[in-house]
């Protein structure tokens, strides 16, 4: 059975959207997941799963958190295969040189490959942010704070819903998965 990355988006920042991981977990065993394993207290999953279409298991996934836990959450499933082609192909690896500066916004569903395709560097931070074919990479070198917000960008002109991590997350996740 193929291995997932699972990305929640906003839960555990703040107050609001409160999500304990021993209880995602649980969550995500009764749904029929293996190898359930969280990552920090954010919402990061490597699971194993039945072999399907990503964007079925984030449906089902957020459904579940709607039906259990009364929280709307949207999350971005990728395969191991996604996960590991988003790590490989960070244009910004030879500039980026601290992952906890480096941000990688996840597409939560797939994008249409023609919004993709050829696409300039994003216009809010044009000399550190390149759209990839499943996530956006952003190098905030003085810090994520200090960062152009791009993500009504991705919104209007991608069509993109985003979640977003730092490089360390995703490059830890990836030796997870």
């Amino acid at each position: 059975m193929p291995r997932y990355a699972v990305l929640l988006r906003g839960i555990n920042v703040g107050k609001a959207k409160r999500v304990a991981m021993a209880d995602l977990r649980a969550l995500l065993d009764d749904l029929g997941y293996t190898q359930v394993r969280t990552h920090l207290n954010s919402g990061n999953v490597v699971l194993t799963g039945d072999d399907a279409d990503p964007a079925e298991h984030a449906d089902r996934i957020e459904d579940a958190l709607r039906e259990r836990l009364g929280l709307a959450v949207r999350c971005a499933v990728l395969t191991a295969d996604e996960l590991r082609t988003v790590v490989e192909g960070n244009p910004l690896a030879d500039v980026a040189d601290n992952g906890s500066r480096m941000v990688v916004h996840v597409y939560l569903r797939p994008v249409d490959p023609a919004l993709v395709a050829g696409h300039p560097p994003v216009p809010q931070d044009p000399e550190n942010a390149r759209v990839g074919d499943r996530a956006v990479y952003q190098w905030c070198p003085d810090g994520l704070m200090a960062a152009p917000d791009i993500g009504p960008y991705l919104a209007q002109h991608l069509e993109a819903e985003v979640t977003a991590r730092n490089w360390n997350t995703i490059t830890r996740l990836a030796e997870l998965i």
